[in-house]
């Protein structure tokens, strides 16, 4: 874990900013695309990446990650650490000092009762927060004075830098979100839209799942930044055509996502109109298996929910023939090449918390077909399916549009029809599918597939709180409005324990050693979540854009306010 102090992180940022601003709002106009359109501008209540991006332009956590992964100051002075005596010696408290004059963008002070408030609203009983890990073993939070948050851990915790850390935990304002505790939250549309932050931005228009326009926030901390006026952040489309419009067309300046195959990345770049940027850092691409039943036939409070176990995937051989069927190195030569690695793990970096499991990445289709044998499951009408008690093995295969996982969908299609499984594909638009509307059918959450795709990622460089997102209290649930991290459902008090442990684990070696082993419960052992690619970052930028640095550890839009136009 990188945990250099944040003074020299905050000049390595200032350092970054040309001397072009002279002015903030100077640079007129910035178009970002996203090809997953936003449809909620507050991270505890989405957990996709778009929704978390876009927000963390406006809401801001009190620290975060640079692109080394490093802990930097965003609302506060310096980063807390046993040396300044921000972290008590016994590793049980850490204290934050908020910057002095600090103002949320109507003008108003920010102060420490605005983070006790946030921690409130993100554990509140009555409501569903999906970024509840990041809160995992905190005692209390309180204000010591109004420039002063002090956080008090159950039990020693060698990672403190969990809560108001990175893009998934910002700061709310407590004026604007009082009345949007628990059940309430999703109501607050005023303020999830238009959310009052310290970020560089301001929303002054949000159209769900289209536009979010922007401008300058008047009350930044610098007031040299940004240097743009105003920002517009279009979504919706696919990957390739966010990465024409701005590496061919022109129309916009920056493209998330870009998620290509090779070939197509070379045809654009060879216009030289802009430039992809690609870096490795946690983000996998994987399938999640469904551990409850989404069959339409049940109630909707019970569908997906742990009354009913699913009725196929929940015997482990099922699970792990499923995984042994596919060839996770084609899959990457079709749809990233370079850009991608074959991996087995949830986990793949930082080095000392990945796997050095491989077991997966050779496809044993034989081997595949024995398990489902001797998991009962055969073909004894001869029309290429396989049953059980009367039951058809057929699979609900779900995941965003994009055409690199269309591709992927119909390769795992191919093979898993080739063991005797029918499987039916559904392709969902990314801003449903990653938004976070409790009553949309389709939303990842929701999970009322048998098997879906998508790629995640964690804040910073170590995996405590993503490691913790598979606990049983975090399955999305109609009492949580279906937010929660715990996608499949996967509950076992045994790793619940795990996570207990991750968190009171001092030596590094050791926290290692226990993130690796829970890494491969969630993998190797159990095949809840089959992951299939490490993927890298890749977006693209117009050659007119500059200051844009990619970052793998926190929001891909965590400089923006560094960004200007190159004349």
């Amino acid at each position: 874990m990188k945990l250099k102090t944040a003074l020299m992180g905050a000049v390595a940022c200032f350092a970054m900013a040309p001397a072009a601003f002279a002015e903030r709002g100077a640079d007129g106009n910035v178009k970002v695309l996203y090809s997953q359109a936003v449809s909620i501008m507050n991270a505890y209540l989405s957990s996709g990446t778009k929704d978390v991006e876009a927000g963390s332009l406006v809401l801001e956590p009190l620290a975060g990650f640079n692109e080394a992964g490093d802990v930097i100051p965003r609302l506060v002075t310096e980063i807390p650490s046993v040396e300044n005596g921000g972290i008590s010696e016994d590793l049980t408290t850490i204290t934050w000092k908020l910057i002095p004059g600090l103002l949320w963008s109507d003008g108003t002070p920010v102060t420490a009762d605005d983070a006790v408030f946030t921690y409130e609203y993100c554990t509140h009983p009555e409501g569903g927060c999906a970024q509840a890990a990041r809160y995992e073993g905190i005692a209390s939070v309180e204000a010591v004075d109004p420039a002063t948050v002090k956080i008090t851990f159950d039990g020693p915790k060698p990672n403190p830098f969990t809560a108001f850390v990175g893009a998934t935990s910002p700061i709310l304002q407590k004026a604007q979100f009082a009345n949007c505790l628990g059940a309430a939250a999703p109501t607050c549309t005023e303020a999830n839209f238009n959310p009052i932050g310290t970020g560089p931005f301001v929303v002054t228009d949000f159209k769900v799942n289209d536009v979010v326009e922007m401008a300058a926030n008047p009350n930044y901390r610098d007031p040299a930044k940004p240097a743009f006026a105003t920002l517009t952040l279009k979504g919706g489309g696919d990957a390739a055509g966010a990465a024409r419009a701005v590496m061919e067309t022109g129309e916009f300046d920056y493209a998330w996502n870009t998620q290509i195959n090779p070939e197509l990345q070379a045809q654009m770049e060879a216009g030289g109109k802009g430039k992809f940027v690609n870096a490795f850092g946690t983000l996998v691409e994987r399938i999640e298996m469904n551990m409850t039943d989404p069959s339409a036939d049940l109630p909707e409070g019970e569908r997906a929910t742990a009354k009913h176990p699913h009725p196929i995937l929940s015997d482990l051989n099922v699970r792990k023939a499923l995984s042994m069927a596919i060839d996770r190195q084609l899959l990457v030569d079709v749809g990233y090449g370079a850009a991608g690695r074959a991996t087995c793990n949830l986990v793949p970096a930082p080095e000392i918390y990945a796997s050095p499991n491989t077991d997966c990445i050779a496809q044993d289709m034989e081997g595949a077909k024995a398990l489902l044998e001797q998991a009962g499951w055969t073909d004894s009408d001869g029309d290429g399916i396989r049953e059980k008690d009367g039951k058809k093995f057929t699979l609900l295969y779900q995941t965003s549009v994009n055409a690199v996982r269309q591709d992927f969908q119909a390769l795992i299609k191919g093979w898993w029809n080739e063991l005797g499984v029918e499987v039916e594909l559904k392709a969902i638009d990314g801003g449903v599918y990653f938004g976070g509307d409790p009553g949309s059918p389709d939303t990842f959450q929701k999970f009322y597939a048998d098997v879906e795709m998508y790629a995640n990622n964690f804040d910073g460089t170590d995996p405590e709180p993503y490691l913790a997102q598979y606990t049983c209290e975090k399955a999305p649930r109609p009492e949580t409005q279906w937010q929660g991290e715990n996608i499949n459902r996967f509950c076992d008090p045994a790793y619940d324990a795990m996570v207990v442990e991750l968190a009171q684990t001092r030596d590094m070696e050791a926290r290692g050693a226990l993130a690796r082993k829970m890494n491969e419960v969630l993998t190797k052992d159990t095949y809840v979540v089959v992951p299939l690619v490490d993927r890298g970052r890749l977006s693209a930028h117009s050659n007119t854009l500059g200051g844009v640095v990619l970052n793998t550890w926190d929001s891909e839009l965590w400089n923006a306010s560094d960004w200007f136009r190159v004349k």
